[in-house]
């Protein structure tokens, strides 16, 4: 079996932003030569994620919404976290959309379904972070 291993870096100009990674993701499977195998990636920071959506505008703008009434930035003394940084919803966010995905590699593409995508989610952007994207198969 082989495997190869490389990390995407981010430094997003916004508190939360998604941006799509697919692109970058299958670059990587071509450089590894794999065919028939898996595609792990997987936000390298606690505030950050990686999850399979769509990638519609209105429902971005939809996530970002929804992800502020459940863990709203403001006021920043709500949470006990609070004490060293203000960025506990930064956590919270990512704990919903999820840490990683995995994805079937298939005849050396990226086996998806309808509309499926890969996206990178900031939530406490603004300084530098990486993605690890680890191929595995033959």
């Amino acid at each position: 079996m082989k495997s190869l291993r490389e990390y995407l870096w981010f430094e997003t100009k916004n508190k939360v932003e998604f941006v799509n990674i697919t692109r970058q993701v299958q670059e990587i499977i071509d450089r590894s030569g794999i065919k028939e195998g898996l595609c792990l990636v997987n936000a390298m920071h606690i505030t950050a994620s990686v999850f399979i959506n769509d990638d519609e505008p209105g429902l971005h703008k939809d996530f970002k919404l929804w992800l502020e009434k459940l863990a709203p930035h403001e006021p920043v003394a709500q949470y006990a976290h609070n004490t060293y940084e203000d960025n506990a919803d930064a956590h919270l966010k990512r704990q919903v959309m999820g840490r990683e995905v995995v994805v079937a590699v298939t005849g050396g593409k990226l086996d998806f379904g309808p509309w499926e995508q890969i996206f990178y989610g900031e939530f406490d952007g603004r300084r530098r972070k990486r993605v690890l994207v680890k191929v595995l198969g033959e």
